[in-house]
């Protein structure tokens, strides 16, 4: 058992502390394509955090041509180059799955001031 979290410390990346549920983030992410490597932008709101340590997980969500898209991303991940913090949200909930019967305006959180 102690062995499993020896090999699992060593796994952790990027910790991500000041990411919180509710804010607008642009995650770059490293996409493959063949030989090629880019790097690809996806930007939303963080609508969840689950889990702990290597298996910790966040849940990106953002409105494209007015049909909501999900990520889910491991906070670990080697994939993700950076995460950038565009505005703080003002939420009371920890878990925002609410957003997802919203559209226009209401589908929006409030800053953090």
């Amino acid at each position: 058992m102690d062995l499993v979290k020896v090999v699992a410390d060593e796994q952790l990346r990027n910790s991500y502390p000041e990411v919180e549920i509710g804010d607008y983030v642009k995650a770059h992410l490293k996409i493959k394509e063949g030989t090629r490597e880019r790097i690809q932008v996806f930007e939303g709101y963080v609508i969840a955090r689950k889990g702990s340590g290597i298996s910790e997980t966040m849940t990106i969500r953002r409105i494209s041509y007015g049909v909501g898209v999900e990520r889910i991303l491991p906070v670990h991940s080697p994939k993700i180059e950076k995460i950038d913090i565009i505005r703080k949200g003002r939420v009371r909930r920890a878990k925002l799955y609410y957003l997802r019967g919203r559209q226009g305006k209401a589908a929006k959180v409030q800053q953090k001031l």
